[in-house]
């Protein structure tokens, strides 16, 4: 390249670069002048989303009670002897994760789509637990007997899941709402709390039965077979909680089973 192309390209690009700052202080001043753009108009639409999106549900910890114990039911959250909760038995598999708040005892989903699943599997079983969401269009669910230790995504065929979302494009249909058997089996009604306050659940997956109970409600009872994205299901499994996107929050918590076989 001689001397003569070289100053008109050092010419091109810097007058490309002028170009480009000028343009964006130009963007800045619109802004500025744009009264959408005004501090103060600014705040007020960042306090309202806030405002908008529910922390999880205050009151006190909740654990396992003794009459649970005395009944046969385990927590799947452990707890140290100075009374702080552990994960220890769960993995996770997927996308995203989740936290432990280890004084309260509260799971949160981050991110997805991934899958936290215990350890030990199930057959016939009684799982009880409380959730709650961020916003009605949290995504969320519950995956029962998930045949095999998940490397792919290929568990969400063979494995139900009891879907948590209240509201927006993902759960429209009644098969896709809280509490339904996901594109499987509706709820027979909508007894979700609304975000901010916890919901609790009891999935009962005995033989090819499973019954769902919100917050003292039952919304499924249902004789179990292929349907919808399902191919099959397993006898044995593990339980899992999804995390399924980045933008809204769902939590767990007093995760407890019960085996029946």
């Amino acid at each position: 390249m001689n001397a003569q192309k070289l100053i008109i390209l050092l010419v091109a690009i810097g007058a490309a670069v002028f170009g480009v700052m000028n343009w964006s202080q130009d963007r800045s001043r619109d802004a500025a002048e744009d009264p959408a753009a005004d501090p103060q108009d600014l705040r007020e639409v960042q306090e309202e989303q806030e405002a908008q999106v529910a922390k999880p549900g205050d009151g006190p910890v909740a654990r396992i009670t003794e009459q649970e114990l005395a009944d046969g039911f385990v927590s799947l959250i452990g707890e140290w002897e100075n009374g702080g909760f552990n994960k220890h038995g769960w993995n996770h598999y997927g996308p995203g994760y989740f936290t432990l708040d280890h004084e309260t005892g509260i799971l949160e989903a981050h991110g997805g789509m991934g899958l936290l699943w215990h350890a030990e599997t199930y057959g016939d079983f009684v799982l009880r637990l409380e959730f709650d969401t961020s916003v009605p269009e949290s995504n969320s669910g519950i995956f029962l007997r998930v045949p095999n230790v998940p490397v792919s995504d290929d568990y969400i065929y063979h494995s139900f899941e009891i879907q948590i979302c209240s509201a927006g494009e993902p759960c429209a249909d009644a098969v896709h709402r809280t509490a339904a058997v996901y594109d499987a089996e509706p709820p027979s009604g909508h007894v979700e709390r609304p975000p901010g306050e916890w919901n609790e659940m009891e999935i009962s997956f005995v033989g090819d039965r499973i019954t769902v109970v919100l917050n003292g409600t039952q919304v499924v009872d249902w004789v179990a077979e292929p349907r919808g994205k399902i191919a099959d299901f397993a006898e044995r499994g593990f339980i899992g909680l999804q995390n399924h996107d980045w933008d809204t929050s769902v939590y767990f918590r007093n995760i407890r089973i019960k085996k029946l076989d």
